[in-house]
């Protein structure tokens, strides 16, 4: 088994230089300013960015020229390039490849469907939480994103949807989803950075309510008790994948740190402060953690320690490159469902999208 990290944040090499999307409003105004320009500017690039979802300085001709190439060069220094983009379930699911300037690959999927449209966004190159059933965790962490390099993730994902690149025309991103590469809760500062960028109102920010982003996290006990604090209103998933210590220590290494009561606690400590359910992600993987006692002993759980505040999201496993491990039979899926329901606990199945481009849960793996 790969060892975890014994501290949960990547080395600060290979971060971008400075972008308007890691600063905050008086930050951006202070960095004008600091170029010798009105800090009324920053509100105009700041629109530019987030309003009108552009980096292409052509496009800002409210900005005098001269001055235009300099705050674009200073504040929006390239942070991707698009690698490649390939889709399924008839165009409705497109996952796009994107190298930082460092030469990191990071994976986006944009989801439309009849009623939303759903960017599910990486917060790291990688993951070192090193869960065996995952990609991303087998390949390891190379770095931590910047903020800018998770907002810019969404910046492309809400321009795709208003320019109508997915079947259906043109449309609006509603739902952000921190289920990509990486662990956000081991990116902590930067992606609690992020949720403010991709919530705060235009031109502070992309103006996609709180209520419809969700940060997953394996169970970071110290990070999800500091987040219930942040004063935030997204909604909390937890990565559970097994009701029992004994199996989740193989399953989600991180338990070894963190049981399963000590996340279960702090997952209820954040709904009560936020007065939202949690989602309790839950990829039923066969003869590993489908049986019928452990649905029943997860409904139990869940019952106990978050009572009517939870919601399980039952994921089939999605096959990965040479795992050994595949989803369980669709009976076995809905008798789990059955028994985790008769604890009064709500249980649903997941829709699975994306397998043939393996742009599914547990599937990205950023290969060039």
């Amino acid at each position: 088994m790969t060892a975890l990290p014994l501290v949960f944040d990547a080395p600060k090499r290979g971060l971008p230089p400075r972008h308007l999307a890691d600063l905050s409003a008086e930050g951006r105004r202070e960095a004008v300013a600091a170029l010798g320009e009105k800090p009324f500017r920053a509100a105009q690039l700041s629109n530019h960015y987030f309003g009108r979802l552009t980096v292409d300085p052509d496009a800002m001709t409210d900005i005098p020229a001269a001055t235009r190439a300099a705050l674009v060069a200073d504040l929006m220094p390239p942070l991707f390039t698009e690698i490649r983009s390939v889709a399924c379930d008839d165009g409705t699911t497109r996952k796009t490849l994107l190298k930082a300037h460092d030469g990191t690959l990071v994976e986006s999927v944009l989801m439309r469907y009849p009623d939303r449209a759903t960017l599910c966004i990486s917060s790291q190159a990688g993951c070192g939480m090193a869960c065996p059933f995952c990609a991303t965790g087998q390949g390891g962490l190379q770095r931590n994103l910047s903020t800018a390099e998770i907002v810019d993730q969404v910046r492309r994902g809400a321009a795709a949807m208003r320019d109508g690149e997915l079947p259906g025309g043109p449309g609006r991103l509603s739902n952000i989803v921190f289920m990509g590469m990486g662990e956000p809760l081991a990116n902590y500062k930067r992606v609690i950075e992020a949720v403010h960028r991709i919530c705060d109102p235009a031109p502070d920010g992309l103006g996609i309510s709180q209520r419809s982003v969700t940060v997953s996290t394996v169970g970071l006990v110290p990070a999800i008790r500091k987040m219930t604090e942040e004063g935030l209103h997204v909604r909390l998933a937890v990565s559970l994948h097994t009701p029992d210590d004994e199996l989740r220590n193989t399953l989600v290494p991180v338990n070894t740190r963190w049981d399963v009561a000590e996340v279960l606690e702090a997952a209820r400590g954040y709904a009560d402060k936020t007065g939202r359910r949690v989602s309790i992600e839950y990829a039923l993987i066969r003869d590993i953690n489908d049986q019928g006692w452990r649905a029943d002993m997860l409904g139990k759980k869940l019952r106990k320690y978050l009572g009517p505040l939870v919601h399980v999201n039952l994921i089939p496993l999605n096959p990965t490159p040479g795992s050994k491990w595949d989803a369980s039979p669709k009976p076995v899926e809905r008798e789990f469902v059955r028994r985790v329901e008769a604890q009064g606990v709500t249980c649903t199945v997941r829709d699975t999208r994306g397998q043939e481009i393996a742009a599914a849960c547990g599937q990205l793996a950023a290969e060039g």
